[in-house]
């Protein structure tokens, strides 16, 4: 028997179909009948036909991808839609046509493009720039991310010169080279607003001059310090955040461009052209590390949290300081939020909100660091995922520093409420102990003696500069006249006198010395 065609197969089989769907009598005996299903109606059979025919004419209407070449369909709409970053990477743009002018540049000088090409790039660069700036350019996620939609719209405007401009250059080391550009200049940033903030510190230290506070340890009163001082451990805090940055910045400024896809090229680039073009220190030797490596943005996130723990300590302790159990602070109605129903409330909103946005910047570390925790040498897609919190990062970061700063500049101590709390909690009693050191008594000794001085006062309700020169012999012989001297948060302060400490010309040094540093007029 001959083999049937395709056509009379079909044509038998919907013959037979159309027989044996055909409504029968039930035969006797038969306990039920079921009615077959109506075949489709024509109209239906039309809208699927339609549907799938403008289904495949939108396939062959989707712009052929730039590196399409040895694909024989397009990637469907949940894919792109999965897959593209230029919703967020287009942040990018500036970095990303500063890497291709100095890339262009290269080529033409060592012979892979004419000069007439390289000066229709940088032209048509000159314009898509200047289109993304008046908000006139169109991205497109079919073109995936911000290096795509430039050298796509290069070319839709330039024609061939275009296509040149990828010799030697994979998205690989292109994207690590925008990064690490993008990284650079938001550290600048971010340096900035770090001074910005020791600024406003450091002046708010110099407006209250000769305020004493309880110092605290374990949110215990332990010493008395000087407002001046407290204040300076954060714009020391402040000043090794931007040492971090800027060692950060120091070991990210190499050049990956001219890495390629991860082996190099065996055209002849010139990678130290192109390295001092963008600002770098250098090429980055290794191939393969320069377009897997994100230790850069690890490092620089990094930092970021650290800043973020800096800036939500300071937070806290001026929330606490703000509230009505302390006292010590009153922020202006300008840094200041309400209550929805409580209409007396005056909330330090802002500072809450840096202490809570800390989480954010350390969560963006995190995600990093989850996302290069398994990667293979060399580059995988999973370092899409490096952009956004990034971004985040430096965005959050950048609000907690200025507003951090807003703060400082707004606010009022409380210096009476300050020193009617100062009495409280023996906060002379270290430099009593001193003072009996200072006649012989070894430490141990007189921390003994000094909590036995306490405890009397606890009994009796009273401080220790209120005790009786009698009273303090009944503890110890060492005690004598001169032990007023010591007594007191006044005298206590005076007494400090090793480098870096709370006395007064200790602390007046360290001011100076931040004056000068911050070129504070």
């Amino acid at each position: 028997m001959e083999s049937l065609t395709s056509a009379s197969s079909t044509s038998l089989l919907l013959s037979l179909r159309s027989q044996f769907s055909k409504p029968r009598t039930p035969s006797v005996g038969l306990t039920h009948w079921v009615k077959p299903k109506p075949k489709p109606k024509l109209e239906v059979r039309c809208v699927l036909e339609a549907m799938n025919n403008a289904s495949a004419a939108a396939e062959n209407d989707k712009e052929v991808k730039l590196w399409g070449g040895r694909f024989e369909e397009s990637v469907t709409d949940a894919v792109e839609r999965f897959t593209e970053s230029i919703s967020f990477d287009k942040e990018l743009y500036k970095q990303d046509i500063m890497g291709s002018r100095a890339h262009a540049s290269m080529l033409a000088k060592q012979g892979l493009m004419s000069m007439s090409d390289r000066d229709s790039i940088l032209q048509g660069l000159d314009e898509i720039e200047r289109s993304i700036e008046n908000g006139e350019f169109v991205w497109r996620t079919d073109r995936e991310d911000v290096h795509m939609n430039i050298e796509a719209a290069l070319t839709d405007k330039i024609g061939e010169p275009a296509k040149k401009l990828h010799t030697a250059r994979s998205r690989n080391d292109q994207a690590s080279t925008d990064f690490r550009l993008w990284c650079r200049d938001a550290i600048d940033k971010i340096v900035a607003r770090i001074r910005h903030l020791q600024v406003s510190m450091v002046i708010l230290a110099l407006k209250n001059e000769g305020l004493i506070v309880p110092g605290y340890t374990h949110l215990q009163r332990a010493q008395p310090v000087l407002l001046q001082h407290l204040l300076l451990a954060y714009v020391e805090q402040l000043e090794r955040d931007a040492g971090r940055l800027l060692d950060c910045r120091a070991r990210q400024n190499f050049s990956p461009l001219g890495a390629c896809a991860l082996a190099g090229t065996g055209l002849p680039i010139d990678r130290f052209m192109t390295s001092d073009a963008l600002g770098f220190t250098a090429p980055m030797r290794n191939s393969i590390d320069a377009v897997s490596d994100r230790d850069f943005v690890l490092e620089f996130l990094s930092a970021n949290s650290i800043t973020a723990v800096h800036l939500s300590r300071l937070g806290e302790e001026w929330v606490l300081w703000a509230s009505e159990e302390f006292g010590f602070i009153t922020p202006s109605d300008s840094v200041s939020t309400g209550s929805s129903i409580m209409p007396q409330k005056k909330n330090p909103d802002p500072m809450e909100l840096v202490r809570g946005k800390s989480a954010r910047v350390i969560g963006d570390l995190v995600t990093l660091l989850t996302v290069c925790k398994g990667l293979p040498l060399a580059y995988n897609r999973d370092l899409q995922e490096d952009k956004e919190p990034a971004f985040d990062s430096v965005k959050t970061i950048l609000g907690m520093l200025e507003v951090s700063a807003e703060f400082a500049q707004n606010i009022t101590f409380n210096q009476e409420r300050i020193r009617k709390s100062l009495p409280a909690g023996h906060l002379d009693a270290t430099t009593l102990a001193d003072y009996l050191v200072k006649k012989g008594v070894p430490f141990r000794t007189s921390h003994d003696i000094v909590g036995r001085s306490v405890a009397l006062c606890v009994s009796k309700g009273c401080q220790l500069q209120d005790l009786h020169l009698k009273e303090l012999r009944t503890i110890s012989p060492f005690f004598d006249e001169d032990v007023y001297e010591f007594l007191g948060v006044e005298n206590a302060v005076k007494k400090f006198s090793s480098y870096g400490s709370t006395g007064s010309e200790c602390v007046a040094s360290q001011l100076d010395y931040w004056v000068t540093k911050l070129e504070i007029k």
